[in-house]
């Protein structure tokens, strides 16, 4: 789907306490609200999931503090300080009873969100979610990872022509200095929060997570295996796991029909 085919939204600045915070937010779609937390990989502004998914809902997909144009990560100290601002951020955008997908590192922090106010979230979607540690088998430190590294790690098929799209860079030599200063900005906003590896503390909150949720996981995912599902599902008291077969990291963008049954099925059940 090219950008001409997909359906109106809108790009708005949304400021937060008095100007401190100016956060750079896609929206669109109609029907129930609908959260998306992207992960470390970036703000990717109105993707196709997210097109298709404003055929049912109404999609707000924010880009994280520190992140492209969204301003005032320098006033949040920790992961708490993180938690409380997207509380603060759903009450101003006036979603008192929405749906929430979190994807890789939004994924851990939706969960922090639905563990801090459990009332406000009606059903939770953790897509390949940060936010647990497992000894054995130990999440890489994607701080550290060379492209070619990550891209094994991230896609079942890192050879697909949406794999190879994905991560096309600009040839253009201004446009790739820029991008690189905006994946160098996104890790060091995203880094804030959970570098080193991130373990904050999520299984003692997770008990709280008592929401309908699905945990959505990419049978090839290399950054976050899924055996952090089943740990996962371990925790939450009405959890549910499903692996999508011939998928990475990103199942939202490498099975999007897939992603959106599965999801769409949960939303709906």
């Amino acid at each position: 789907m090219t950008q001409s085919n997909l359906k109106p939204y809108v790009e708005r600045m949304v400021p937060l306490r008095q100007g401190k915070f100016n956060i750079q937010m896609v929206e669109g779609g109609t029907g129930p609200n609908l959260l998306f937390l992207h992960g470390a990989e970036g703000f990717t502004g109105w993707m196709p999931f997210l097109d298709r998914l404003s055929e049912d809902y109404h999609v707000y997909a924010p880009a994280h503090p520190g992140v492209a144009d969204s301003e005032g990560l320098e006033h949040l100290d920790d992961l708490w300080d993180l938690t409380l601002f997207y509380e603060e951020l759903m009450q101003e955008l006036g979603l008192e009873h929405s749906f929430v997908i979190g994807h890789s590192y939004g994924g851990m922090l939706a969960a922090e969100l639905a563990a801090l106010r459990s009332e406000r979230i009606s059903r939770l979607v953790l897509v390949c979610p940060l936010g647990l540690w497992l000894e054995e088998t130990p999440i890489p430190d994607f701080f550290v990872l060379t492209p070619s590294e990550s891209v094994g790690l991230v896609w079942h098929d890192p050879e697909s022509p949406i794999a190879k799209a994905y991560n096309t860079r600009p040839e253009d030599p201004q446009e790739r200095m820029e991008s690189n200063l905006s994946n160098t900005k996104t890790l060091a906003a995203v880094g804030k929060f959970i570098w080193p590896i991130p373990d904050r503390g999520l299984t003692k909150r997770a008990h709280r997570i008592t929401m309908p949720t699905l945990l959505l996981w990419g049978e090839s995912d290399g950054m976050v295996p899924p055996v952090y599902g089943t740990a996962f599902q371990q925790l939450l008291p009405n959890a549910k796991l499903t692996v999508i077969e011939k998928c990475g990291h990103l199942p939202q963008v490498e099975r999007t029909e897939e992603f959106l049954a599965t999801v769409n099925s949960f939303l709906k059940d």
